[in-house]
């Protein structure tokens, strides 16, 4: 009973979270219009840089998906941070609604609206030269939507000790999206950079996950990459999840 109860909690929080998708289109293009730039002023230029084993495509696009999560499951906590200055959420909290229901509805929404976009990422890349390994992009779709789970519900968190003022998310988001993009080498490859900047570079979990999409999207299974991309991206859901769910059932 209380299994099929959460069900349905985290039903109501997704559709009333994805309800006004549909009707801002121009939201979701606003939210990839980074992402695009990238993909169709930056992607060109990579042919004529340094040789590529293939198509740099086959390089550069997971990359691109990873900038995609970075700026978007990331920044999802923002809806939440105006809910709670505007007051709405507090109406939320005193319904029967299970808290933890709250916030897996909420990064459901994220999930969806990640792998829309992604797929239409790749999509807009298979006329620039982009070849798919269909199993390799399904794999590497889900773990790409288990990272983008996990940011978000962290996101969340965030946004909740955040309020009221909200200047610990942006502040925080600002400081730590940049560096977690540059030092994953989603643009460029950290192979070219100095000692003490690939050793960076191996610290950040992002460029573990980066590294496991390009074999995948490459139909490379047996990379070792894969294995290590594989768990950070479930360490980061984890830890989103667990520290989004008991900064809900703390209340607001």
């Amino acid at each position: 009973m209380r299994v099929r109860s959460f069900l349905r909690d985290t039903v109501t929080v997704f559709s009333r979270e994805f309800a006004p998708v549909p009707r801002e289109p121009l939201g979701l293009l606003f939210t990839m219009g980074q992402p695009l730039l990238f993909l169709f002023l930056f992607g060109p230029l990579l042919g004529g840089t340094w040789s590529f084993e293939g198509s740099p495509w086959q390089w550069f696009v997971p990359g691109i998906l990873i900038m995609m999560c970075l700026s978007g499951p990331m920044m999802a906590g923002y809806s939440l941070l105006v809910e709670l200055i505007g007051g709405s959420m507090e109406r939320m909290l005193v319904t029967p609604l299970n808290r933890t229901a709250m916030l897996v509805g909420r990064t459901m929404k994220e999930f969806v609206i990640l792998l829309a976009q992604a797929v239409l990422i790749i999509v807009l890349a298979v006329p620039l030269g982009f070849r798919p390994h269909l199993p390799g992009v399904l794999t590497g779709l889900a773990i790409l939507a288990v990272f983008g789970i996990g940011l978000g519900a962290l996101s969340f968190t965030l946004a909740i000790a955040s309020a009221p003022s909200g200047n610990l998310f942006y502040g925080v988001t600002q400081l730590v999206l940049f560096p977690l993009m540059l030092l994953s080498g989603v643009l460029l490859p950290m192979d070219f950079g100095p000692a003490w900047l690939q050793v960076a570079a191996t610290l950040n979990p992002v460029t573990h996950i980066v590294d496991a999409e390009r074999a995948l999207f490459a139909g490379r299974f047996a990379d070792a990459s894969v294995l290590y991309g594989t768990l950070w991206a479930c360490a980061v859901a984890a830890a989103g999840l667990a520290m989004g769910t008991r900064s809900m059932r703390r209340g607001i």
